[in-house]
């Protein structure tokens, strides 16, 4: 490496482990391995000099020649002094480069073979330039670095050996030991100098690097610290102003609510940009409030909480069969609903729409289909609501503005799969502020619902889980696009049998715990419970009867604490009337004697089926035809076509075929007050006509419903369950019914069946056939024809004493 090789000589060897001594460095070294300390004793006894060199790795104990540079430091050993762990710390100084030529055999410690190695000549202007180049790239370096002193600097400027320099400068860097290494080797000066240069550049590169990230970093801090330092001014202030919470309050609070709500991931952006909203808007503004409402209300709405449904069918049918008696349909799409769900695993939501008159169980139904699923139950009741944004919400534009009845309505629940039941579906309303039900055809669509989109929040919602079900009294009030969208489970009204099962198995029990009877306090007969259905209630439901029975708890209560030893309080049938005093209707036939001029009709209504007594009177006249009752068109209709037809059949049933010339007749309806329409008393008013022209009876155990032409054919009406339930509550034994609905006799409870006898005709002939009590072809008595032609009023029929508030009756 040098210009000239000179004199070999043998000197111990000391390695060192992660360091490096160059040519004119002093410094302090601890050493501590057995081979080093012998080596340094030898060294002292010898001349006090020793070859300093570097180990490749640190890591290895006990080096051996391949771990140990070729190249070191001869160094002179100043001063030894023996510490009290057992190690020597000496203080060497750089005397020179050697090189290693080869090792000699010694087992105590490392001894070499070396020469010194000699630099070149530096005495040039190149030389010059280089040392200034160095000098100020290590100016630039200690600037950057701060791990050297600014004096260093000074004392490395005083330095006019460029060989030197370059040793000094590299001992101050921070370069790793195989760099320092390959300065060390390099004897002749240019090129140390140049190798210097490039380990320079790189370091202050390096370095900038490090400023810059450390700066961007510290600002960042800086940031944050600032803000939090500002918060924590910011509350302090508040606090002393009496504000505990205030605005930074409020947003920390929503943050926090923020992190532990499991949202979606637009969801949860939309929510921290209104929160840093909220954070940077001043404290008396108005839109803060509205702001913090919107994101508490996207906080609290469940987006990805689910209940797991319960698919044990059999569990589900035990439930629902313990709730409610009867209603086999409605408990049958259930469980069906519950198996396709077990197949398929995802379903979208079923809407089915219960119809049925009030008290049949329609909204407890719907309350059980929760608890056999397993799921939440929510309702909200839509009778009334006009404004569609009880539906889509109001845009939060408006003052008060909030989300829509539906949205509300999962809040409540507080999953996104509950039963949500619609009660009173046609009872919904429209005026100037929207159709309310037009909004429902989207929630109500399995195929839009999924991305349902409220006026207030905004941001689609999922309602494809929820399972919707819907409540009705009547079919016809809702909008057919919205009926469209959901499936249709007629409840209709219970039968007798079936009222006392539920009295005795729901209603009666439930009474006496709210009442606060023990259940051996209060006994009620079944001959009582039976009286009280057919004489005290008359419905298609059970509601009425449930006021009756919270009556009698309520005495019974009365009667216990004035008396414990009134226990049990017994009622009887006897004991029933001095409770709820004399009966409100009459059981039995719906007349009491076979009439003229008086049939028994049977009507459909919303609150389920009726029955009602047409009444016909002739009067000398001149032909007016007269009728009274609040008959809608349709019912008039009816009339005008029955008498048509008894006109162009005159001969043939024995009627003056002039009696349209000489008589008026009176069609009335009883119970003037309530509103009555549709075809199927056609029939009905047919036979009454041609029994008070005849005068010939009509049979009081028979009643009668049917659509007439002008030719006589009796066409089918709708409605026959309910129809023929009312006539079974009224002890009719015969009812005639149009031939066409003969089909709907399997909807009619077995029990109603087997008391009744149901006749199908098709023509007006039969039904004359079946219902007068006289056949054609004798002549009624004189006296009966003088007694109908008078108006005597004992051959008017006898009507039952309704209440008040029977509802509007239909007859369709």
């Amino acid at each position: 490496m040098g210009s000239s090789k000179p004199k070999s000589r043998s000197i111990p060897l000391l390695p060192l482990r992660g360091l490096l001594v160059y040519p004119s460095m002093v410094l302090h070294l601890d050493v501590g391995r057995e081979k080093s300390v012998k080596a340094l004793e030898q060294c002292m006894v010898d001349d006090h000099m020793i070859l300093l060199c570097s180990q490749s790795e640190v890591n290895i104990e006990e080096p051996t020649q391949e771990d140990i540079y070729q190249v070191g430091t001869i160094a002179k050993v100043r001063q030894m002094l023996k510490l009290p762990n057992g190690t020597i710390r000496v203080l060497v100084e750089g005397v020179s480069r050697a090189e290693i030529e080869q090792y000699l055999p010694n087992e105590e410690f490392y001894e070499v073979l070396a020469h010194e190695l000699q630099e070149g000549p530096s005495n040039d202007s190149e030389l010059d330039a280089l040392m200034r180049a160095v000098l100020s790239q290590f100016e630039h370096y200690i600037n950057l670095s701060k791990k050297v002193t600014p004096e260093t600097l000074a004392a490395v400027s005083d330095i006019d050996q460029p060989g030197r320099l370059a040793d000094v400068i590299t001992s101050h860097l921070s370069l790793k030991i195989k760099d320092k290494q390959e300065i060390l080797e390099t004897v002749d000066v240019r090129p140390r100098l140049e190798k210097l240069l490039d380990f320079l550049n790189n370091e202050r590169e390096v370095l900038e690097l490090e400023r810059k990230i450390s700066q961007r970093v510290k600002k960042q801090m800086e940031k944050t610290q600032k803000e939090y330092y500002l918060r924590e001014q910011m509350k302090a202030i508040q606090k002393e102003l009496g504000d505990k919470e205030g605005r930074a309050g409020e947003v920390e609070e929503l943050r926090a609510q923020l992190a532990e709500a499991d949202l979606p991931e637009k969801i949860a952006a939309k929510v921290e940009k209104e929160i840093d909203r909220l954070e940077k808007m001043p404290a008396s503004s108005a839109e803060g409030a509205v702001i913090r409402t919107y994101v508490e209300w996207l906080l609290a709405l469940p987006w990805n909480k689910q209940t797991e449904d319960d698919l044990d069918i059999s569990k589900a049918e035990k439930i629902m069969e313990q709730e409610h008696y009867g209603l086999e349909k409605p408990k049958e799409r259930v469980l069906e609903y519950l198996a396709v769900q077990k197949l398929v695993k995802k379903l979208k939501g079923p809407i089915l729409c219960l119809v049925g008159p009030p008290g049949v169980g329609k909204t407890s139904l719907a309350r059980s289909i929760a608890t056999s699923l397993g799921r939440e139950f929510v309702r909200i009741s839509l009778g009334g609501v006009r404004d569609e944004a009880e539906i889509r919400g109001h845009r939060r534009t408006y003052v008060g503005a909030m989300p829509d009845r539906i949205v509300q309505g999962m809040r409540n629940a507080g999953t996104a799969n509950p039963v949500f039941l619609l009660d009173e579906i046609d009872k919904m309303a429209m005026d100037f502020r929207g159709d309310p039900s037009s909004a429902l055809l989207e929630v109500l669509d399995p195929e839009q619902n999924a991305t349902f989109s409220d006026h207030y929040i905004e941001m689609p919602f999922d309602l494809s889980n929820v399972m919707f079900v819907t409540t009705a009294n009547v079919m016809h009030n809702i909008p057919r696009p919205l009926l469209d969208r959901m499936e249709l489970l007629y409840i209709p009204g219970y039968t007798e049998l079936e009222k006392l099962q539920i009295a005795q198995r729901h209603l009666l029990p439930k009474q006496k715990r709210d009442h606060g009877l023990a259940e051996d306090q209060l006994v009620m007969e079944s001959e009582a419970l039976l009286a009280m259905i057919r004489e005290y209630t008359r419905e298609a439901g059970v509601r009425n009867m449930e006021q009756q029975l919270a009556s009698i708890c309520r005495k019974a209560a009365k009667a216990i604490v004035a008396d414990p030893s009134a226990a049990p309080y017994v009622v009887d049938a006897a004991r029933l009337k001095e409770l709820l005093g004399p009966g409100k209707y009459r059981y039995g036939m719906a007349e009491m004697e076979d009439q003229i001029g008086a049939v028994t009709g049977l009507a459909w209504t919303e609150v389920g089926g009726d029955t009602l007594v047409i009444e016909v009177t002739v009067m000398p006249g001149s032909g007016k035809l007269t009728l009274t009752g609040q008959l809608g068109d349709v019912m008039k209709e009816s009339a005008q076509a029955a008498f048509s037809y008894t006109r162009s059949r005159a001969k043939e049933l024995g009627i003056d075929p002039q009696f349209h010339d000489k008589n008026d007749i009176h069609i009335h309806i009883p119970e003037g007050a309530i509103p009555k329409d549709g075809p199927s008393a056609g029939i009905t008013m047919a036979t009454a006509l041609i029994s008070a022209l005849t005068g010939r009876r009509v049979s009081r155990a028979v009643a009668m419903t049917g659509e007439i032409t002008l030719r006589g054919r009796v066409l089918p009406i709708g409605g026959l369950k309910e129809k023929s339930l009312a006539a079974h509550r009224a002890g009719i034994t015969k009812v005639l019914i149009p031939k066409d609905n003969e089909r709907d006799l399997r909807d009619i409870p077995e029990s109603v069946r087997e008391d009744m006898t149901f006749v199908p005709v098709s023509h007006m002939d039969e039904v004359l056939q079946h219902a007068l009590a006289e056949p054609f072809g004798r002549q009624p008595s004189g006296s009966e024809d003088n007694e109908m032609q008078n108006g005597n009023p004992a051959l008017r029929p006898a009507v039952d004493n309704k209440p008040e508030d029977t509802p509007p009756v239909g007859t369709h």
